[in-house]
């Protein structure tokens, strides 16, 4: 038997995808829930081998959470479903050990298919996205320069995020127009929603 973890942030979606897994005689269906936060605890009482996540709530502190869930449970595959426009997110975490990827898109028999494909220890990544991922936007910011924008991004000044970020406010500045110059963006909130849209925000 199967053991499916299933993480999807959309109660009715959770649902039927909850229900289509249950009717595979090979797959249980060990818990849903609605937020990653969750996994860590039920992936203890009830070791899945397979963890089927919504990409979307891979970012922020979620790559972490799903780094943990790797380390903890080695026998669970990690399987994350996605759209196209997410390829960024995609990119970062294939680095962080998902093991594969099938778009929203796909019908149902290629989520159970590449269920099954990951626990015989295969990859599985949708041919779509694949070359979404490809053609997605590197970042051309170096981590302390993606910090500096990170922080900028909640709108406060170079004085508040040096603060934070214990530099002085020229060197914040100094970041900030180094980041302007590379992402080509015309102001912060430009260079803001390039970083977001791609994914490149840890």
């Amino acid at each position: 038997m199967i053991r499916i973890l299933l993480v999807e942030p959309m109660t009715l979606l959770r649902g039927a995808l909850s229900a289509m897994l249950s009717q595979e005689d090979d797959f249980e269906v060990v818990a849903d829930l609605g937020a990653l936060d969750q996994a860590l605890d039920m992936a203890r009482a009830a070791p899945p081998d397979v963890a089927v996540v919504n990409i979307a709530l891979l970012a922020g502190d979620g790559l972490n959470t799903i780094s943990r869930l790797v380390a903890e449970q080695p026998g669970c595959a990690t399987l994350a479903l996605a759209c196209p426009d997410e390829s960024g997110l995609l990119n970062r975490a294939f680095d962080r050990r998902i093991d594969g990827v099938v778009s929203t898109q796909a019908p149902p028999c290629e989520l159970v298919g590449g269920i099954r494909r990951l626990v015989r220890g295969e990859r599985v990544i949708d041919a779509g996205l694949a070359v979404a991922m490809v053609a997605a936007p590197r970042s051309p910011l170096s981590p302390r320069e993606l910090s500096v924008l990170s922080v900028a991004a909640s709108g406060v000044p170079s004085t508040e995020v040096a603060a934070e970020l214990h530099l002085s406010t020229g060197t914040v500045r100094n970041y900030i127009s180094a980041i302007l110059r590379k992402t080509g963006a015309r102001n912060r909130l430009e260079a803001v929603r390039l970083a977001e849209g791609a994914g490149w925000f840890q």
